[in-house]
């Protein structure tokens, strides 16, 4: 298959990309680059050292004799080019995760969320709007978020994507329909992943398009087959208060005698997977796009849920870690509990990895072998949802 993958220079992005090259795809990547140019706005780098884009593509092509395309675009904001690429490669599939993906980074301030906004929904819409015109006839997957539901107690195993809902017609009977399952979003970011399933759920009614919309669950780990060939191949590794997702961040800061920094009280329940299943569910879902017509089809993409307070115990257990509780510089509920469903990828095979597998000493090596790249001013999250916490936190 021929296959676009957006974003695909990305913590997600890039492994993904190498893992279809490996499976046998015909891999285009396209990408703007802005993920390395954040680093240089927030002062801060990858705990791994990262190789440019041309020299992870031509030591992938040395490695095993594969070659993946380059396009350098901005999706969002450079349509015709963007029309352009698709009608000429004229893919099978679309992989998409040129969006920007942090929470934090997105409720820094007013340019941080309108920049969220206009990145992310602007250039779901413009990939939407260049199948239709290309007259493609390829199969969108899109790496959403489980934050799309909330992070609200309920009493019922979260259900993927749909709900059934029965309510009283005029002539005094009942009504039963499916709809999409009401979005909560926590952040700036969130609500843009929400967002993308109204303008999906359109162009799967209106203009046939076939979409498989991820709802993927905090990753974790660095690492895959494919990355670990060659230093020059290695993934992302962040760290830092706004792009560092939590157990990565607890399993450096354990590496390098830092506190686990717990906020709250740690009580919050999240959804997790490990980077090297992220990479397979994308290609499973890549593989089975002749199943998807007429909706867009919903997958739950998560090993696990687990609070966060059991996971820093759980390193504490293994590494000797020491955790500090630490204000939580966002506005959401203090604890919840958390189940979901994910029955489409189990039917297609997934057997996911789970935290307790042992799979964490590898991100701990990753982290002591580049200790010395870390800046410790970073650890802490700098972005806070409303001005008491911020500055709850200043006063500390």
């Amino acid at each position: 298959m021929k296959v676009v993958v957006l974003g695909g220079d990305g913590f997600c992005g890039w492994p993904s990309a190498v893992h279809l090259s490996r499976a046998g795809h015909d891999v285009t990547i396209v990408d703007n680059l802005v993920r390395r140019r954040m680093d240089d706005e927030l002062g801060v780098q990858s705990l791994t050292p990262i190789t440019t884009l041309t020299e992870r593509l031509a030591c992938w092509r040395e490695q095993t004799g594969l070659t993946i395309g380059f396009e350098e675009l901005d999706v969002a904001h450079e349509y015709d080019r963007l029309l352009a690429v698709l009608g000429g490669v004229r893919p099978d599939a679309i992989v998409h995760f040129a969006e920007q993906r942090s929470a934090p980074y997105s409720m820094k301030d007013s340019a941080h969320k309108r920049y969220t906004i206009d990145n992310n929904v602007n250039g779901t819409h413009n990939v939407l709007a260049a199948l239709v015109e290309a007259h493609l006839d390829a199969h969108l997957v899109h790496l959403g978020t489980t934050g799309v539901y909330g992070y609200e107690t309920t009493p019922v195993d979260l259900p993927e994507g749909y709900l059934e809902v029965s309510y009283p017609d005029r002539s005094g009977g009942t009504v039963t329909r499916e709809i999409l399952y009401p979005s909560r979003p926590g952040s700036i970011y969130h609500t843009t992943k929400s967002l993308d399933q109204l303008l999906f759920q359109f162009y799967a009614e209106y203009d046939d398009v076939r979409i498989t919309d991820l709802h993927q669950g905090i990753v974790w780990g660095t690492q895959t087959d494919d990355t670990r060939l060659d230093d020059r191949l290695i993934n992302r590794f962040d760290y830092d208060g706004d792009f560092g997702t939590v157990l990565n961040r607890f399993l450096m800061q354990a590496a390098i005698g830092y506190p686990l920094t717990v906020h709250g009280t740690g009580g919050q329940t999240r959804a997790f997977i490990n980077i090297q299943d992220t990479v397979r569910c994308v290609r499973m879902a890549v593989e089975s796009g002749d199943q998807v017509r007429g909706r867009p089809r919903i997958m739950n993409q998560l090993a696990e849920t687990l609070r966060v307070l059991d996971l820093a115990h759980l390193i504490e257990q293994k590494l000797g870690a020491t955790i500090q509780y630490v204000s939580n510089p966002r506005t959401e509920a203090a604890e919840n509990d958390l189940l979901m469903r994910n029955d489409h990828l189990r039917a297609l095979g997934f057997d996911p990895i789970l935290v307790e597998e042992g799979l964490m000493t590898e991100s701990v090596e990753i982290a002591t072998r580049y200790a010395d790249r870390c800046d410790r001013s970073k650890i802490l999250a700098q972005s806070y949802w409303n001005d008491k916490r911020r500055d709850a936190a200043r006063d500390v």
